[in-house]
Formats: C-alpha cells, sequence, structure tokens
C-alpha cells in the first residue's frame, strides 16, 4: 500500500470510527447474530492474492459489524465497562503506526519513561503509597497470575523457580537448620488427602473473589485444592476474623500460608473487603498480600471514595484497570508492588542477546511480568490523562456513582423491586420481589424479566447469584451514559416487569 492509498483510507477509517461514537447507541446493544453466522460468510481458505482496502472495508461493515457487541453503547449496562475514548483511540493509533516492542529500555527508551511517568501518575491519583512503583500488563488476570508467582517464590525463599513447587525444605525449622529435608506431607484440602513432599502453599481469598484467583492458582502450581475461600459478611466482603482462624488452623496443619488475595470491588456485587485489617493479619504472619482492585481501584482518584485505600500501606502488590473506568481503551491494567526487587527476580530471565550496557541504570519491564514482548500501552494512558486532566476522569466517575445511587432510590422506593447489595461504587444489584413468591419462583421470575430486557436491544444487563438469589446486575460506567439513559434502562425494566413499580 503506498502511502497515498495509506491516508485515503486512514482518513476514511477515522471518519467512520467517528461517526461510530457518535451514532452507536442506534445499534441493538447485542448483536442479533446467532452461532455460526458469521463463519457462514467468510471463506473457507485465505486469499491468494491481494484484496482491495475498499473489498476489505465493505466486508467489515457487512459481516463483521452486525455480529459485533457494542461495549461503546450508552445503553451497555452489563459486566463491567470497557471504555474507550476519542484521546484513548488516537494514542492507539499512533502505538500502532509506531509499532514498536517495548520489552526494554534499550528497545524503546520513551516508552519505558513514559510507563514509568504515567504509572506514578496513577499512584498519586489513587492515593496509593509513595515507593510503590508500577507496569502496565494487559489485564487483571495477568497480574494476579505475576502476584502469585511472586508470592510463591517469596515463601519458598525464591527456591521455586529452581526446584520445582515441592523440592523447597520441608519446614521452617528445616530451612533454618539448613537439613534441606522435604519430608513433611500437607494436606491438598480440609479432608486430609496427601500431597508431595513439602508442605504445600495455601491461598486465601473472599468466597466473593474473582474466577481469575482460582485459574492463577491453577497456573502457579498451588493446586485448586490450596485456594481456600474465606467466609463473607452480610455485605459480600470477606471477614478477617474467619482469615485468621483458616491461617492458624493451617499453621496448625503444617501448611504453609503463601498469599492472600483481598478484593476491593468484587465482581458481582462490587462489595469492598477491609484490607487495612486483612493488612494486619497478613502481616502478623509474613504473608503476602495482593489486591484485586480491577474495576472499583478507579473510585480511589475520588477524594470520597479514597476510604477504599485504607490499609494500603499493608500491600504488597495491587491492580486496577484503566480499561475499565478511566477512558482507556482495551487493554490497560496497571499493576503496583511494593518492593519491586520480590518481582524482578522471580521474573527475570536474562539471556546474552537480551544483554546491554544499561541494564543497571534503566526498567527493563520485560522483568516486571510473564511476557517477553510488550505493547506501548502507555502512550494511550497518557493522552487519556492529558486530554481529560484528573478532574476531567474525577467528574466522569463521580457522575456514574451519581446515576448508580439515583437507580438505587428507585429501587429501594419501589413495591416490587428490592436491593440485594450496598451500592459501593456504581453497580447496582437488585430483583423483582412480589413478597408472594418462595426463592425458586423469584429466580425464575427474575431469569425471565432479565430476558424480556435485553430482548429491546436498548440495554444489556446481566446476573449472578448473591446468597443463592439470581440477581439483577446493572453497572454505570460508559463513557457515553447519560442520566436520561439510566432512567430509560429503569423505565424498560419496569415495562419488561408488566409495568408494576
Amino acid at each position: 500500500m503506498d502511502k497515498d492509498t495509506f491516508r485515503k483510507y486512514g482518513h476514511e477509517i477515522v471518519d467512520w470510527i467517528a461517526d461510530y461514537f457518535e451514532n452507536v447507541r442506534h445499534y441493538p446493544v447485542r448483536s442479533e447474530a446467532g452461532p455460526g453466522d458469521i463463519i457462514s460468510k467468510l471463506p473457507k481458505e485465505p486469499p491468494a492474492g491481494p484484496e482491495e482496502m475498499k473489498t476489505i472495508l465493505k466486508d467489515f461493515k457487512e459481516i463483521i459489524l452486525p455480529g459485533m457487541t457494542h461495549w461503546q453503547h450508552p445503553g451497555w449496562f452489563a459486566y463491567f465497562p470497557a471504555n474507550n475514548s476519542p484521546a484513548s483511540v488516537l494514542g492507539e493509533m499512533l502505538t500502532a503506526g509506531l509499532g514498536a516492542q517495548c520489552m526494554s529500555w534499550e528497545t524503546s527508551p520513551a516508552a519505558t519513561e513514559l510507563e514509568e511517568v504515567v504509572t506514578d501518575w496513577l499512584r498519586q491519583m489513587t492515593g496509593l503509597p509513595e515507593g510503590m512503583k508500577g507496569v502496565i500488563h494487559d489485564t487483571a488476570s495477568t497480574a494476579t497470575l505475576t502476584a502469585l508467582l511472586t508470592a510463591r517464590e517469596v515463601a519458598t525463599g525464591f527456591t521455586c523457580n529452581e526446584t520445582g513447587l515441592y523440592g523447597f525444605p520441608g519446614s521452617r525449622e528445616e530451612q533454618e537448620a539448613g537439613t534441606g529435608k522435604a519430608t513433611r506431607t500437607g494436606t491438598g484440602n480440609r479432608s486430609g488427602e496427601k500431597t508431595a513432599a513439602g508442605p504445600a502453599l495455601r491461598v486465601y481469598a473472599s468466597a466473593e473473589a474473582h474466577s481469575s484467583i482460582e485459574k492463577g492458582v491453577r497456573m502457579a502450581g498451588y493446586g485448586r485444592k490450596n485456594l481456600i475461600y474465606i467466609e463473607i459478611d452480610e455485605n459480600y466482603a470477606m471477614r478477617p476474623d474467619k482469615l485468621e482462624e483458616a491461617i492458624q488452623e493451617d499453621i496448625e496443619r503444617g501448611f504453609r500460608p503463601a498469599c492472600v488475595i483481598a478484593t476491593v470491588g468484587t465482581t458481582s456485587s462490587t462489595a469492598i473487603d477491609p484490607v487495612d485489617e486483612i493488612g494486619a493479619v497478613c502481616k502478623k504472619h509474613g504473608i503476602w498480600l495482593h489486591v484485586d482492585a480491577a474495576m472499583a481501584g478507579t473510585a480511589a482518584i475520588l477524594e470520597e471514595k479514597r476510604d477504599l485505600m485504607k490499609g494500603a500501606e499493608y500491600v504488597d502488590s495491587l491492580v486496577f484497570n484503566p480499561h475499565k473506568w478511566m477512558m482507556t481503551n482495551f487493554d490497560c491494567s496497571a499493576y503496583f508492588v511494593r518492593n519491586p526487587e520480590h518481582l524482578i527476580k522471580t521474573m527475570s530471565i536474562n539471556p546474552e542477546y537480551l544483554k546491554t550496557g544499561r541494564d543497571a541504570q534503566v526498567n527493563n519491564y520485560r522483568d516486571w511480568g510473564i511476557q517477553l514482548g510488550r505493547r506501548f500501552r502507555a502512550l494511550k494512558l497518557w493522552f487519556v490523562i492529558r486530554h481529560y486532566g484528573v478532574d476531567g476522569l474525577k467528574e466522569i466517575v463521580r457522575n456514574h456513582i451519581r446515576m448508580a445511587q439515583w437507580l438505587g432510590e428507585q429501587v429501594r422506593v419501589s413495591n416490587h423491586f428490592e436491593l440485594l447489595a450496598p451500592i459501593s461504587a456504581s453497580l447496582v444489584c437488585f430483583r423483582r420481589n412480589d413478597g408472594n413468591s418462595s426463592e425458586k419462583e423469584l429466580d425464575r421470575i427474575n431469569r425471565e424479566l432479565l430476558m424480556r430486557i435485553n430482548e429491546t436491544g436498548e440495554v444489556f444487563l446481566t446476573h449472578t447469584l448473591l446468597s443463592g438469589r439470581y440477581t439483577i446486575r446493572l453497572s454505570v460506567g460508559q463513557r457515553t451514559t447519560t442520566l436520561a439513559d439510566v432512567e430509560r434502562a429503569w423505565e424498560i425494566i419496569n415495562q419488561a416487569a408488566g409495568g408494576n413499580r
């Protein structure tokens, strides 16, 4: 493609994106395509020769676009948001145009140093302690796995990478005595199942923790049965007293507690685990504390929500996602650590072909995560923070919280709906309840209600289970959403419920 053709189609695509931003509300939020519809319209074999860009764009509009779910729609109230913004898209265009592989300072000095600066901006914006250092990963799932791997190495004296998960000394006493024995047999769960030699490492999380934690525990070699879910309170937050009990019991039975994962904003209800109390337990026992603040962490940029980070002085690692609620398109996940040396010692592999003369003077972010290859994610985040300013981002987040509070009040005063969880950020959890039906019948009523709501095409909501009850979730957080859109969603909900408020 010559430069003139590139310019022509580049302008056309930018114009299309601008029109899409303006008109996205006119699409159905969810695609109306069925399984296999898109595949049936695509050739089974790749083209042998080049095709005109005009033809490719035509197929995008006629085949791909009808199969897209529109996450930027103002009626998007499902899951959590995955926002973009014009500033973010422009930054992403430059990232694609530069085509840089940002694994080290040498391969892209500006990318490395900009990442260092913008992650410290985020630290300041959210009130994290001075001295915590950040890196940008793709997702919170990757960051959580990174935390679990680092916690594993810290718990085993950085021997696990060398000898395998059960090759480290069998007890703290044996390590101190230098015997190196690995004869203790732990139990793989609370029923007493045996594991390989060496004390099994334990991970603790709220019963409401994200599914990526279980996946990370599996991938890091702890084993699913060594993930202990801690009892929650009436607000779905972890109970620190139950955490202390579980840790004490495991120590007495020969397990080695390695990591506690607290959640600031659970997926089901945005419950807030008490990080300060959990942190005190972790400090007492010398356990790595990781905080998953993927969604709600952004709210900490507000002074009135700064208590979300209460207890941050105890935290060893924390993740939150600018790609959820900070107008930065997917993917962009900010991961912070109190001691980068633990992370680097866990992750660093330095073959001769990657060594440079400046390695001791700079950050090489390839050593701060799992991947060697790295995108220039900091650029779009830099664009966003500079374009909106901290005050502009605060106002967006504050407005979303106000909208959620407005909706929550409508549910509270309703005769036919009830709130099922506190509104700690911008998620409203509710259900229809006529006061006369059994729990089983209420589950059926709300399952069918959600289906009718989503069939309108104007809004998209999802569900969860809270205390075993089928719960409808409405998450406010899309850049394009206004109070009028939330009011319309409430109207649709009531219409789908038969007009009863």
